[in-house]
């Protein structure tokens, strides 16, 4: 009898252990298969049980969460929804999240292993962390300028500190409210399919993801290009170059907006922002020269991120003469975000280093306590400071004696470049206006701000249409919201 006893025991005991090591698999092992199942309901009751943390900006949050009494309980509020959708994106019970909202999704939702100390013991009691808070680097006042100077207009604005990488504006319109898209009703569904099914896109982050061609503000690119191989050595020694100039090995004659582009030297051409000048500059560097120039400023990078995903900048390296020529004016099939040519103004502002661009400050938890620093990325070489110091010049003549008077601040240095891009079959869109710019202070030279916008549907006549005119305005205000 007693050793029946021992076996039912020791047998018993086996089937407790049995049980306990698969409750702990289960629960603990492999809780995220089953989290992740779509037939568990229970994650995304869990999910929007308590509010979602905050994405703040200047230190107060533009996110909330407002109890809906239903099984989804909190759904995703925002304030002044459309002035930064561009930077939080869209958290939607139905459709998912978007930029922010998605990249730091772990963060806000409290998944995210890194706010508790022990992330086993919270899955094992079935305990949720709250949410914890993402912290933006964009500036307030810049943002509201560059929303309220593009006023509904397509087109984009994006601001960065040329020293450290900060994302000080981001604003791309037309916008929406990404409000509309919380919850899970009928009008959550109407209104996907309103903002998608829109003409004027305005859920496209015309910022981040859309690539322009960008026109003879790239002639700062080919300008660096061709101070950097030696092409050019005085920026005042006139240039072989005639109005018009011949495309090679074409009969097409390439010709000038302007008057006073035959035979000048860098420093007028970049003032005057001849064509001609740039394509047989562009020319003469040569196609690896002009890519590897490029690529320096961080074109054809495929995997930047800031940490929302954006679209990659280009500039092929298989063309011919005619091609290159074309290309090293902003044009063929050359293209560019935004944000690209900000980087491009910041690499000049900051004597010729590039520090990669981030939007997110700090990450904490809900009480304030750090989790983690933004993604911040080591400063790279783009050209020498004595190239920088040039283009420096060049783009501050610009400002002062050329197109782009627009933006200038009284006690500040401004440099900057203005332009204009076809498109369109046979050019015949209205072109886009483009404007980059820097400020400095005038006191110490220090990078203050560099600043990209363009324009898509600027309202002037075709042949009045300048970066100057539609785009340099804003680029003032923007740069002068961050001074202030």
């Amino acid at each position: 009898m007693t050793r029946a006893i021992r076996r039912t025991a020791a047998f018993s005991f086996l089937l407790l252990a049995a049980l306990l090591v698969n409750a702990v698999r289960v629960q603990v092992v492999e809780a995220d298969r089953y989290a992740g199942n779509p037939a568990n309901r229970r994650a995304a009751i869990a999910r929007y049980a308590q509010p979602r943390g905050a994405v703040l900006v200047g230190g107060r949050p533009v996110t909330g969460s407002r109890d809906s009494g239903g099984r989804l309980r909190y759904e995703r509020t925002y304030t002044e929804g459309p002035l930064y959708a561009p930077v939080t994106g869209f958290a939607s019970q139905t459709y998912g999240t978007s930029l922010l909202e998605h990249s730091e999704d772990g963060v806000l939702a409290g998944t995210d292993r890194r706010l508790t100390p022990f992330p086993w013991w919270d899955r094992l009691i079935r305990r949720r962390p709250p949410g914890g808070r993402v912290e933006t680097t964009i500036d307030p006042a810049m943002q509201r300028a560059a929303y309220r100077g593009l006023a509904g207009r397509k087109g984009a604005v994006v601001a960065v500190e040329p020293r450290s990488g900060r994302v000080l504006a981001l604003v791309s319109s037309p916008s929406y409210d990404p409000g509309v898209l919380s919850g899970n009703g009928r009008s959550v569904t109407g209104a996907w399919r309103r903002l998608n099914g829109a003409a004027d896109r305005p859920m496209l982050n015309r910022a981040l993801r859309q690539t322009y061609p960008p026109g003879s503000v790239f002639k700062v690119v080919t300008a660096a290009a061709a101070l950097e191989s030696g092409l050019v050595r005085d920026v005042d020694e006139p240039l072989d170059v005639p109005d018009p100039y011949t495309l090679p090995d074409t009969g097409t004659p390439l010709g000038n907006p302007t008057e006073g582009c035959a035979h000048v030297g860098l420093r007028d051409a970049f003032r005057l922002s001849c064509n001609t000048v740039f394509a047989r500059l562009g020319v003469g560097v040569g196609l690896r020269g002009m890519a590897e120039t490029a690529e320096r400023f961080g074109f054809n990078e495929r995997r930047l991120r800031i940490p929302s995903p954006v679209a990659p900048s280009t500039f092929d390296t298989r063309m011919d003469p005619a091609q290159l020529a074309l290309s090293a004016i902003g044009q063929y099939d050359t293209a560019a975000t935004p944000l690209q040519m900000a980087m491009v103004a910041a690499a000049v502002a900051n004597d010729g280093q590039l520090t990669p661009p981030y939007l997110v400050e700090r990450v904490t938890d809900a009480g304030g306590v750090l989790v983690a620093p933004g993604t911040r990325r080591h400063t790279r070489k783009v050209m020498d400071p004595a190239t920088a110091e040039q283009l420096q010049e060049l783009m501050t003549e610009v400002v002062e004696h050329g197109s782009g008077r627009t933006a200038a601040i009284d006690g500040y240095i401004v440099g900057g470049k203005t332009g204009t891009a076809q498109h369109g079959v046979g050019n015949e869109g209205t072109p886009y206006a483009w404007f980059v710019s820097w400020v400095r202070d005038r006191r110490n030279h220090e990078p203050l701000s560099a600043v990209a916008v363009v324009v898509e549907d600027a309202e002037a006549e075709r042949a009045d249409i300048s970066g100057g005119g539609s785009a340099g305005p804003i680029a003032r205000a923007v740069m002068g919201a961050g001074l202030r």
